[in-house]
Parts: C-alpha cells; sequence; structure tokens
C-alpha cells in the first residue's frame, strides 16, 4: 500500500528565528483526517491556493502600549509642608513650577546633572554650566559664559534677576530646594504626595516623564532578533490610526508580569508572581511624528516589524505543508485533475506564507490545502 504523507494543518509547532537570519521549524503532523478527505474527494485536496512568486516579509504584529520617555522620581529638596503640587497630565517647561514646600516654589530648569547641592558664589562644576544657561535661556544672564563652570559675581547678578522676576528674596544664591534639574520639558503623571504632606529630603513628590511620545512592547528572547535598533515599524493607534516610527532600542529584560507601561527607568525589575514564566526582551519605539500621535497615555497599540525581507521568492500558504512520511516538506500540486505530491525546501515564513524552493514547483502552480 502507497504511504500517504500528512497535512500539517497548521501544526508547526515553533518557528524559531535562529542566528544568521535563518530559520528553523519543528514538526508535529496531526491525524491524517485530511487525508481521508482527499481519499473520499479521489485523491484531491479539499482546496487549492495558487504558488505566488513575490517578496515576503517576516514581519512580527505584537501588541505594545503607549507612554513617554524617561519616567523618573522627582525628590524633594528640602524639609516643609507641600502646599502646592503640579496635576497629573500637566506639562512643565523651563522655569516653570512644579510643586511648592512651604509656599515656595521649586521650578524646572534644564541639565542632566541633577541639583545635589546649594550653589553660591565660588562654587564650580557642570551644574553651575547648566545653570548658567538656564539663566541665558531666560534672558537674565546676558554676558555669562555658559561654558565656564565657575559661579561668579556675574552670576550672582543674573540669580538676583531670575529671583526678582519670581517675586522672591533676591540673595544671588540657588538652593538645592529651590530648582530641580531634568533633560527638557516634563510631563507629570502622578502626583506621589499630597498637599498637606509633610516631606523630607528624598521623598518622592512626583512621577514626571519627557513630553516625547514612545511605545514600549516585550518580546520572548527568542524572538528579539525580530527588533534591531533602527528599524522601521508601523504603529496602529485606537481608533484605526497609524503612526510611523522607529525601533530606539532592544534589551533591557522585563519580568514575567511586567506590562511594560513605562515603570521608572524603564520596565528592567522582574516582575511578581508567575516564577515559571520566561522573562521578555523589552523594545522601545520612538515615532517620526511624535507631535501628531495624540492618543492617551497608556492606550494598547499594535506595532507591526518589518523584520526581513525576501525579494522575488516563491512562497505558499504554511497551511500547504504536507510533512512527507520519509522525512522533509512537501506540498500537494494539483493539474489537470490529478495531484501529485512535490518535495520542497523551507525558507523563510511571514505573514501566514512560507518561501519554499523545489525543481517542480513553478509559479501559478496549485496547491492543495485543508478544509478550514
Amino acid at each position: 500500500m502507497r504511504k500517504r504523507a500528512k497535512w500539517l494543518l497548521g501544526s508547526l509547532a515553533a518557528v524559531l528565528a535562529v542566528s544568521g537570519g535563518g530559520w528553523a521549524v519543528v514538526a508535529q503532523p496531526q491525524g491524517d483526517a485530511a487525508g481521508q478527505e482527499r481519499r473520499e474527494a479521489g485523491g484531491l485536496p479539499p482546496a487549492t491556493a495558487p504558488v505566488k512568486r513575490g517578496d515576503l516579509s517576516s514581519g512580527l504584529q505584537v501588541e505594545g502600549t503607549l507612554g513617554y520617555a524617561q519616567e523618573r522620581k522627582l525628590n524633594a529638596g528640602g524639609p516643609g509642608v507641600l502646599t502646592w503640587v503640579a496635576g497629573q497630565g500637566s506639562a512643565v517647561e523651563r522655569d516653570g513650577k512644579l510643586y511648592e514646600v512651604n509656599g515656595r516654589a521649586v521650578r524646572l530648569m534644564y541639565g542632566p546633572t541633577p541639583m545635589y547641592r546649594p550653589l553660591r558664589t565660588g562654587d564650580k562644576g557642570e551644574d553651575v554650566k547648566q545653570l548658567k544657561r538656564n539663566l541665558q535661556a531666560l534672558g537674565h544672564g546676558t554676558g555669562l559664559d555658559p561654558q565656564d563652570g565657575v559661579f561668579t559675581a556675574g552670576t550672582a547678578t543674573a540669580v538676583k534677576r531670575w529671583q526678582k522676576a519670581h517675586k522672591a528674596a533676591e540673595t544671588g544664591e540657588v538652593g538645592k530646594e529651590d530648582v530641580a534639574f531634568a533633560s527638557g520639558p516634563q510631563r507629570v503623571r502622578g502626583n506621589d504626595a499630597a498637599v498637606g504632606d509633610e516631606l523630607v529630603p528624598g521623598k518622592p513628590v512626583l512621577t514626571v516623564t519627557g513630553t516625547e511620545r514612545i511605545v514600549r512592547f516585550q518580546l520572548e528572547p527568542a524572538k528579539a532578533g525580530a527588533a534591531k535598533p533602527g528599524d522601521p515599524v508601523t504603529v496602529r493607534l485606537p481608533g484605526g490610526a497609524s503612526a510611523t516610527g522607529r525601533i530606539d532600542s532592544v534589551g533591557g529584560s522585563a519580568g514575567p508580569d511586567d506590562k511594560g507601561d513605562g515603570g521608572a527607568g524603564g520596565a528592567g525589575g522582574p516582575g511578581g508572581g508567575g516564577g515559571d514564566k520566561k522573562a521578555k526582551v523589552e523594545v522601545v519605539v520612538t515615532f517620526d511624528r511624535p507631535a501628531e500621535v495624540g492618543a492617551p497615555d497608556q492606550s494598547p497599540v499594535t506595532v507591526g516589524l518589518t523584520g526581513e525581507t525576501r525579494k522575488g521568492v516563491l512562497s505558499v500558504p504554511v497551511n500547504a505543508l504536507l510533512a512527507l512520511t520519509g522525512g522533509g516538506f512537501g506540498v500537494q500540486v494539483v493539474e489537470d485533475g490529478r495531484a501529485r505530491e512535490v518535495p520542497v525546501e523551507l525558507g523563510m515564513f511571514g505573514n501566514g506564507r512560507v518561501e519554499v524552493t523545489g525543481d517542480a514547483l513553478k509559479e501559478g502552480m496549485q496547491v492543495g490545502i485543508p478544509k478550514l
């Protein structure tokens, strides 16, 4: 009796990306129900689909979360009672108020070095340079050299002008509790303290982010190779709109229960329970035109990864594959009312199709597929 091949019926147990852009396939053929259908139909499959020649992409569709970049905690610089705080969702720019302690404003200035000490005449350092650059940008530091990291008498005069503009005591010094430095404009994601709370140095007051929109999502380590920094992506937003962007970073493992929702410093820590689950790799996407992305924070989105593209290859639907009894894979070619099995070599998988090569296979041929 002739041995028959078995339909895979979509039962490829795994299609795993491996190094070098290749693919490994582990097949677990199911029962021969489709073979029985063929026998009942005189050896013909219940349906057919054409062999196509064209470009095939290995792109993935993954679920992500819309957020903002550079989340961090702003801690109190000094003791006192919180008398005012910027509301959730508000945006604060240079010289804007973040919160008040005992009625004294803590204002935002730009720079990477945190405000770790009071600044006064004679001090030297990068934080002094930052202060000078901000005073110049605000119009109070005419004549200051922002490359000179020395707090000069001219710097003190500029500070007094800044203080006078805010009707504050003109001391010519900047207290640790007067300024918070950040990389740029900040958006308030949440309040960690309420008006009336007693603050102590180091206690979180606000959770803030940058104003740049980003998307975070997670990939299993075996699939992380599908996302490379600089790769283009398409993000489908709530309501059906879409936006283009690029992979900004790949790395920083996310715990099994971490949703990648933009925790401080990225979703990098291990999640809660679920010890039997595998950690995942966090991927961050930036938008080409972030100002056009108006969806709410933490909205669910779908990210389309371009992946690898093969040009001008032959492909068939994945469920057209047969697991041949002698080993390997094949397809059932249907011609002139007859069906024959043709062995094929598999290439890249993508969008429900698989690249195939074989001496007897040509574009336009009809191959059998099981009844769905």
